[in-house]
């Protein structure tokens, strides 16, 4: 078990760097995505904007494959964070109960029916605002034995210290998800427990441990349509832009501050996909919350859009996903072909 060192030299600070250009060109630079220019995408006649993502995803993407994920609550409800949309903040009332950290031998049959049903990455997820190091320590063993099963593992855990993102490393995870939500100027009206910067600073963490990056964002939460513009330029301009990018639409849960918020149209959802894949043309563009809602027509359009990921099995967090028989009869009607290798 990796050994955790609370001296260990604090990671640099990450910060993101206004680019100074405004073509709205498909390029593959880091630095160059401005938020006019994300604009300008988005707001490209529909079929322009999919015919010109379908050909960066061809281009970087050749064989077209698909990942499958699994993600799995291993610590649900609790979390002291006030984040509007999420059912597992202590401070709503959702009807989420607060848990304690799944055992090894449970987590282990999680992630072995995952496989045997085909996905290639185990996610585990946390309602932590910041894990303690004994809580490193444990989910170190976890992360241990998933990826035994010749997995590929992701852990999403709250906010990390530098020392911490090492000793994760060090257990062997792949990827470490920590979404930034949403644009900068928006994100207070979302969450105030923790600010922009914080989430920017687990990101320098995991990137000065050798771990890749997972992190993207929810649409539907209220924000207007530069506010999406504004959270795709954050994500395409970090220096790397993260390896894997979820895209959520809202799921709307009761009890929470977000459970007014009118539905995203689905058109606007594929157009935001499709400035992800311009935009970060090398990552994995997962498709993630919200999928049960937007019925086989859209989640295709997103496919064609350059989503190449989705998270699959019947959960997400503590938030319904369609089962997996139907995502196999989806793909299988679209001819599409399924990542077999984690790596």
């Amino acid at each position: 078990m990796p050994v955790l060192n609370p001296s260990a030299p604090a990671a640099h600070t990450l910060n993101f760097h206004p680019p100074v250009s405004t073509m709205a060109a498909p390029r593959a630079e880091v630095g160059e995505w401005s938020e006019e220019a994300v604009q300008q995408l988005l707001d490209l006649p529909f079929l322009d904007l999919l015919h010109r993502a379908q050909t960066v995803h061809r281009e970087h993407w050749p064989e077209g494959d698909m990942e499958l994920a699994t993600l799995l609550s291993v610590k649900t409800g609790g979390c002291p964070e006030n984040c509007g949309y999420c059912p597992q903040a202590a401070e709503f009332d959702t009807g989420v109960s607060a848990q304690k950290l799944m055992g090894v031998d449970e987590v282990r049959a999680a992630a072995q029916a995952a496989k045997d049903a085909g996905a290639t990455r185990f996610c585990m997820g946390a309602a932590w605002r910041a894990p303690k190091d004994r809580d490193i320590e444990k989910m170190a063993v976890l992360i241990e034995t998933v990826k035994g099963l010749g997995m590929q593992t992701c852990a999403t855990l709250g906010m990390l210290q530098s020392h911490q993102a090492t000793a994760l490393k060090e257990a062997g995870l792949d990827y470490y998800n920590h979404n930034l939500d949403t644009a900068p100027e928006y994100y207070t009206d979302v969450v105030s427990t923790r600010s922009y910067q914080d989430r920017l600073d687990t990101l320098s963490a995991v990137r000065s441990a050798g771990i890749s990056v997972c992190c993207g964002g929810i649409v539907g939460m209220g924000e207007a349509p530069v506010h999406r513009a504004g959270l795709i330029a954050q994500l395409a301009n970090l220096d790397p832009y993260p390896e894997s990018v979820p895209i959520n639409s809202l799921v709307a849960v009761p009890g929470t501050p977000l459970a007014d918020s009118p539905p995203v149209d689905p058109l606007d959802f594929v157009r935001v996909i499709a400035a992800c894949r311009i935009t970060m043309p090398k990552a994995r563009v997962r498709m993630s919350a919200g999928r049960q809602q937007m019925g086989e027509a859209v989640q295709a359009l997103c496919f064609l859009a350059g989503a190449n990921s989705i998270f699959y099995g019947d959960k997400l967090l503590v938030t319904g996903n369609p089962e997996v028989d139907a995502d196999n009869q989806l793909l299988q009607k679209l001819g599409m072909r399924v990542r077999r290798s984690p790596v």
